[in-house]
């Protein structure tokens, strides 16, 4: 019990576990996390046990958050071939955690977009993108719909989070049926951070990978919870390009601007998009080289 109360400061988007209270304390059978804000409770499909020494366990439980962000991505996007019949996405959200639901939504986005592409680069269909981009505006007119009724809190930030994430992809595919853009090579799709399910060497089951122009990486399945995303602007795509550019040349990146602009916020919120712990230190005059230890300790 000392140790879950440290977890937060271990991991990005976790407060503490939900721990199996049979037998004396102890108790070491966890099942499941709950996030940062406390709103969401993501449940284990397995039960965990903490046993051992602290540092073997607590790499153990970073693995049984990766897996079990995987397996709920995994059933998650199979239940969206029922968009459109059973069970329509504003209703599908309900039984998954915020990461996955939105995670499956840019997922599918992706998908029904390239379709969209082929569509319109085998002469299939001339109107593809029009018709796709209705399906877009249908898609958040629900959420919205949902959004004004009486939901919990928790409920309410994740169907907002997704509201967000879609504008900006209908805005996406609006500009797309201006420019009557039918070349899915184009700069304006390969600038656009996108998202597969695609298979991993030594991994049993599809992963998530995440694609920005010439940048691929795999999607690292860090918990961040339920904490809302910023609404992604024209400059917010120029930043991510450039940092995923910077990154694909083993360099750094410095978002520079006045102070309250959105420099850090931006940075962190294009590592929860590829679900990557981001840490955020201030290196003011007050840095020695003591505490820049005390960061490296950490770390490692």
């Amino acid at each position: 019990m000392k140790v879950d109360e440290q977890i937060a400061n271990c991991f990005d988007g976790l407060r503490n576990l939900e721990f199996k209270k049979v037998g004396p304390e102890p108790f070491k059978t966890a099942l499941g996390m709950y996030s940062k804000d406390g709103g969401e409770y993501v449940p284990f499909l397995t039960e965990f046990v903490c046993q051992g020494s602290v540092e073997n366990y607590l790499c153990d439980l970073e693995l049984k958050m990766i897996s079990t962000l995987k397996d709920n991505l995994d059933m998650a996007k199979e239940a969206t071939e029922e968009w459109d019949l059973a069970k329509p996405r504003h209703t599908w959200l309900d039984d998954y955690n915020a990461q996955t639901s939105l995670l499956a939504t840019q997922i599918v986005w992706t998908e029904e977009t390239q379709r969209a592409f082929e569509e319109l680069e085998n002469g299939g269909s001339e109107s593809a993108m029009k018709e796709y981009y209705l399906v877009t505006v249908s898609r958040i007119g629900n959420l919205i719909e949902r959004v004004r009724t009486d939901l919990s809190s928790e409920l309410r930030i994740k169907i907002i989070t997704i509201i967000t994430i879609d504008v900006h992809e209908r805005d996406v595919i609006e500009k797309f049926v201006q420019i009557k853009l039918a070349d899915s090579g184009a700069f304006a799709w390969a600038s656009q951070l996108r998202f597969y399910m695609e298979s991993k060497p030594k991994e049993p089951k599809k992963v998530c990978q995440a694609r920005i122009c010439d940048w691929t990486t795999w999607y690292n399945y860090e918990y961040v919870g339920n904490c809302g995303r910023l609404v992604i602007t024209p400059l917010t795509d120029r930043c991510y390009i450039t940092l995923t550019q910077a990154l694909n040349l083993s360099m750094g990146g410095a978002p520079a601007g006045p102070a309250g602009t959105g420099k850090t916020e931006t940075t962190k919120d294009l590592g929860r998009a590829l679900g990557l712990h981001v840490v955020v230190f201030n290196c003011s005059d007050q840095m020695n080289y003591q505490s820049m230890g005390q960061i490296f300790m950490g770390l490692s």
